[in-house]
């Protein structure tokens, strides 16, 4: 199956319909039927005391890498909402650029569930991992 969006159209939905999230310069590296992977960079105002990096970044980047994986399948679907979302972070993040993997768990008329896994860019093991559920708006 494949996607019912381009991963460029995405980019620019995020980077103009979510302009926080859009100006830490995150991008769409691969969009899949339900997945999306994406990746933020590593800046220096993510960087908090500890040399670590800030929690709300990693939470805003899997916040948007989820709601990628929710437009690939229901495509343009601009209002589709975050309804809930919890993050756990399992281990310190380096300071290189992080990688969301998302993939849907569930998708139905009004609702989608899914995953996403946060790494630091080149290693094996996650560095936070989330669950969120996305609002669709009834189709006109």
């Amino acid at each position: 199956m494949q996607p019912a969006i381009e991963a460029e159209v995405v980019e620019a939905i995020i980077r103009d319909g979510v302009p926080l999230i859009g100006a830490f310069g995150v991008t769409v590296t691969a969009l899949g039927a339900g997945t999306a992977t994406l990746v933020m960079p590593c800046r220096d105002d993510f960087v908090r005391p500890g040399g670590t990096i800030t929690g709300p970044a990693l939470f805003g980047l899997a916040d948007v890498a989820l709601y990628a994986a929710v437009l690939s399948r229901i495509g343009r679907v601009e209002l589709a909402v975050t309804t809930s979302m919890a993050i756990n972070f399992l281990r310190r993040p380096a300071l290189v650029p992080v990688v969301a993997e998302a993939r849907l768990l569930k998708l139905g008329k009004r609702l989608a569930y899914g995953e996403v896994l946060l790494f630091s860019e080149g290693e094996a093991e996650p560095v936070a991992h989330a669950t969120g559920t996305y609002s669709i708006p009834p189709r006109a």
